[in-house]
């Protein structure tokens, strides 16, 4: 089942549950894809385009969660918590520390770093690998550590 025949699915069942969080999100989800894809035209968007929109999605919601914790707007903060765990649903599984670390490992083997200057190289490489496994802000907090310590 395609994703976008997922979110059809999904919005159907939200709305036969009566499930106003849910159908609100699967409903934004498909908007924010549709717009994506009229920009694309002529093309149809493509499974990784799909997954980009996602994790873009996913990140607006972290980044809005933070501010109206930051702001003592708990109410607000909790039901973007609540939008971001049905996106989530449509995100491949998040890897754990230990994965995503053995892969960063493997990319700094494999082009070579020995300092804090092939961060580029290693990021590159970590973000094409981890697109939509793992959060992009660890992925770069764990490169820094890792090259500060080939220093």
């Amino acid at each position: 089942m395609s994703l976008r025949e997922r979110i059809d699915a999904d919005i159907k069942t939200a709305m036969k549950s009566k499930e106003k969080v849910r159908l609100e999100t699967v409903r934004s989800i498909k908007k924010v894809l549709l717009e994506k894809e009229v920009s694309a035209r002529p093309e149809t968007l493509t499974e990784s385009q799909e997954l980009e929109v996602l994790v873009q999605i996913a990140k607006q919601r972290r980044d809005s969660i933070e501010q109206y914790q930051k702001a003592g707007r708990d109410d607000l903060a909790n039901q973007e918590a609540a939008e971001l765990a049905i996106i989530e649903e449509y995100l491949p599984t998040q890897m754990s520390d230990e994965e995503v670390n053995a892969i960063i490992d493997e990319i700094i083997v494999s082009v070579g770093a020995t300092s804090a200057k092939d961060m580029g190289k290693v990021m590159g490489g970590a973000m094409q690998q981890l697109k939509g496994k793992a959060d992009g802000k660890k992925i770069q907090d764990l490169v820094k550590a890792k090259l500060a310590l080939l220093n």
